[in-house]
Parts: structure tokens; sequence; C-alpha cells
């Protein structure tokens, strides 16, 4: 069913493309405003679903690939442009895999589960887009050197804890007797 919610996803995935040309082209102020635009977006898009009722099934599959592309784009690109250090985008996109792997699994195998983010996972999610938004900002300021590196590390930290967490729930619910 398409209905405001999906639709906001859906412009998420499209506005990717237009993202990561802005970074190429360093126009690190189109490309933040873009950014900012698809953080609320995907804020507003659950919200909205809550609220009128529109959760749907392809809901809980748009969200989380509009979610996945721009935060693998933002990091693999803001790397490639030594704007963010490379290894922090290998540990973001690892993440995301690995989740990505272990739900496929899971699915494959019959094994029931539900996709229901922990605190730990929405911790990283909100260090994600500061790290991201800040580094396209200190494109225009000068960067706060203590910030950036509380950013770096407390994205790598939550991104670990939050992914090891995933693991070890993924590992719980494929040793469960299948219904």
């Amino acid at each position: 069913m398409l209905n405001l919610p999906n639709i906001l996803s859906i412009a998420r995935i499209i506005i990717v493309p237009l993202f990561i040309i802005l970074l190429i082209d360093h126009r690190f102020g189109g490309a933040l405003l873009i950014f900012m635009a698809a953080a609320v977006s995907d804020a507003v898009d659950g919200l909205l679903a809550r609220l009128l009722h529109q959760r749907t099934v392809l809901g809980s599959y748009l969200d989380p690939v509009a979610d996945k592309l721009l935060s693998a784009s933002s990091f693999i690109t803001l790397a490639i442009l030594n704007i963010l250090p490379g290894w922090l985008a290998v540990i973001v996109i690892s993440r995301d895999v690995i989740i990505s792997l272990g739900i496929m699994i899971l699915f494959l195998t019959s094994h029931p589960f539900e996709i229901k983010p922990s605190l730990a996972s929405k911790l990283t999610t909100v260090f994600q887009l500061l790290t991201v938004a800040f580094a396209l900002f200190s494109k225009y300021a000068s960067p706060i050197p203590l910030l950036v590196n509380f950013l770096i590390w407390g994205t790598t930290l939550t991104t670990v804890i939050s992914g090891l967490q995933y693991i070890v729930k993924g590992i719980r619910l494929f040793n469960q007797e299948k219904p």
C-alpha cells in the first residue's frame, strides 16, 4: 500500500544519488540540506505511520532500505573525500551488512523474528547522523577537534555494540526451535 510514510521513504531512496553527486562536486551546503531533510523525513515517516495507523509491510522494507542507502553512501563518499576516516566507513557498512545477512538467513531458514531496534541501535543512528551532519557542516566552520573525535569514537563504539547485540540476538533466534 502506497501511503504518505511510504512515499517519504521512497523519496529518501530517490535523493541518495543527488546527495552523492553534491558531495562529489564539493557542494557540501546542498548535501547537508539534502541529508538533514532525509534525516527529518526518516523521523516523520515513522511517526506518521504510527499516528495514522499506516504501518505496512512495504514500509517495513522501504524504511530500512532508505536508511541503509543514505548511511552507506554518506560514510563511503565522505571517506573517499577524506572527510571521515575510511575505517569508520568500514565499521558502519560492515554492521549493516552483517545485520542484513542475519535477517536474510533467518528468513530463508523460516525462523520467525521481529525487527525491533534496541536502545544501542537507536543511539547508533543518532551518532551516525550527527557525525555525517557535523562532517558536512565542518566544511563551512572550523571543526572542533574534541567534538569531531567524540562523534567519530561515539559512532564507532555504538556501532560495534549494537552490531554485537544484533549478532547475539540473531544467534539466539537461529538456535531456537522453529514452530
